[in-house]
């Protein structure tokens, strides 16, 4: 039996056990998703009063652009919230910040030294 090869296609045929075609392949499908529901979700807004019209395609374009990571700003802007909250949360449960510590740490070396020399001088301590 002679098999007959096909013609070369002009589009990559997928290899399902390639997980790194499957990944990109889902996440191409999820971001299609994605936009289809975020069009009709600005859509249905605009329908019922709770979207200017004009502001729809913004809103679509601007969540789009930072899906696809094009918002430095915005990326920037997240991290400092980010940190923010951080710090808050570790100020409600009382946990002190590197920079109280290291004022503490300089206090203490501080009396540390101050009380070798009152013991080098040969004073009581108080």
């Amino acid at each position: 039996m002679v098999k007959t090869s096909s013609p070369p296609s002009s589009q990559p045929t997928m290899d399902p056990s390639n997980p790194l075609q499957q990944l990109l392949l889902r996440g191409l499908g999820t971001t299609s998703l994605v936009t289809e529901r975020l069009r009709w979700v600005s859509q249905e807004w605009v329908r019922s009063g709770k979207l200017d019209p004009s502001h729809a395609s913004a809103l679509v374009e601007d969540v789009l652009r930072a899906l696809r990571g094009e918002t430095p700003g915005l990326e920037e802007q997240a991290s400092r919230q980010l940190e923010r909250n951080r710090d808050q949360l570790l100020q409600d449960l009382g946990i002190p910040q590197q920079r109280e510590l290291d004022e503490l740490r300089g206090r203490i070396d501080r009396l540390e030294q101050s009380l070798r020399q009152l013991q080098s001088r040969g004073e009581p301590e108080p």
